[in-house]
Formats: C-alpha cells, structure tokens, sequence
C-alpha cells in the first residue's frame, strides 16, 4: 500500500489457542482489541506482528504465511491501516512488557466477538474463527 499523508500502517495478531482467541485491553481498558503496532523501518508486518503479540500480550507462536486480511479504523484524526495475521500461540508468560499496562483475556471466539468494538477487527476474528471449523 503506498504511503498516504495521515495515513499509519499497522500490523496486528489474532492469538489462537484451541478454540480460543486472546484479546488485550487498550491502555485505558476501555476496549478490547488484539495485539498491534505502527510499522517501523527495516521490519516487515510479520516481525511487527509477532513483536507487538510479546509486547503487549505475552504471547509466542506461529505466524501464519500469509495475512488474514485488513481493517481501517480512524484514531486522534489519522486514519490506520492494519494487515492482520493468525498466529498460533505456542507459549504464553506472565513477565512480559506491557503486563502491568494492559490485561490479556483468552476467550471462546463467540465471547471475543462481543467485545470487539471496531467491526473490521470483528469480521477477521470472526474470519479465524470459521478457518478452524471448515
């Protein structure tokens, strides 16, 4: 995607775990979202992704090759781009860096949905959610 003035590219996880997904709180725990970052120079969306899944949740896994999709969500006036990706989580740990910034929720995907705000978010997680059962 080209650059466009305003515009911020992001990448995002959807952590699975059987029949799981895991969501964060936003700093202010007023919304639920999954793990996300700002891309940054030299880093391709897959490492962000994965970075941003241990920063904000303490969570590693397998990313899957490809992503899942996108979703475009407005924030203080700019508007974000997000390329999503499904991982799978392998290991999970208390201690990590945002631990005492954010909560980390795993939830059956119908529970999850409920509390996802944005609908672009909801569609893709709803998305994983269908890729597990077919």
């Amino acid at each position: 995607m080209a650059t466009q003035p305003g515009l911020i590219r992001q990448a995002a996880v959807v952590p699975v775990r059987g029949a799981q997904v895991c969501l964060v709180s936003s700093r202010n725990y007023k919304r639920w979202v999954v793990p996300k970052g700002c891309m940054e120079p030299g880093k391709t969306a897959g490492e962000i992704a994965l970075q941003e899944a241990w920063e904000e949740a303490g969570l590693v896994g397998l990313l899957g090759p490809e992503p899942i999709g996108s979703y475009v969500y407005e924030k203080d006036g700019f508007v974000c781009h997000v390329i999503v990706f499904r991982m799978d989580v392998t290991d999970e740990r208390d201690d990590y860096p945002e631990a005492t910034e954010r909560q980390r929720l795993w939830l059956p995907t119908s529970q999850a949905l409920a509390r996802i705000e944005d609908v672009g978010l909801r569609d893709l997680v709803r998305s994983v959610a269908v890729s597990r059962a077919g």
